[in-house]
């Protein structure tokens, strides 16, 4: 296929990618906010635990559309998988993601880790975001004319 034709599949994946830095960053923001408030003793907005889990909800869409979008655009573009290692680090964030949401899901009283393993899986996500930022940033120099 032409490059040309791929252009707005990049556009997304660029768009999709800030967005979810972004959002990444305001879970973070509002994550430690909610840990000041429990350790603190001081009351929290009714709307924060809200906003964070809607915001983790569209950090994992975001992160599937990437996935999608990055599946599609080497397969459509070179007929197979695996020219880079943004394949693995792509795949790294996904498994991250999947298992900060999973494990938020599983949060309260009865389970303690639960909070342990969410906590520390999105420290680890901060490295896999470095990672597959940076082998992004050279697949994306190889379509670009």
């Amino acid at each position: 296929m032409n490059l040309p034709s791929f252009l707005w599949l990049w556009r997304i994946a660029a768009w999709s990618m800030g967005l979810s830095l972004l959002t990444y960053s305001l879970l973070g923001i509002s994550g430690v906010w909610m840990r000041r408030s429990r350790r603190q003793a001081f009351p929290r907005p009714g709307w924060l635990r809200s906003l964070h889990l809607a915001l983790g909800g569209l950090l994992v869409l975001l992160v599937l559309l990437l996935l999608t979008i990055g599946l599609v655009g080497t397969l459509g573009y070179y007929g197979s998988l695996g020219h880079s290692v943004h394949l693995v680090a792509g795949l790294t964030v996904v498994a991250l993601v999947l298992l900060s949401a999973g494990s938020a899901m599983q949060i309260g009283a009865e389970r303690p880790w639960a909070r342990s393993l969410h906590v520390g899986t999105n420290l680890v996500l901060f490295l896999g975001f470095i990672a597959v930022s940076l082998s992004g940033w050279s697949v994306v120099q190889k379509y670009l004319p």
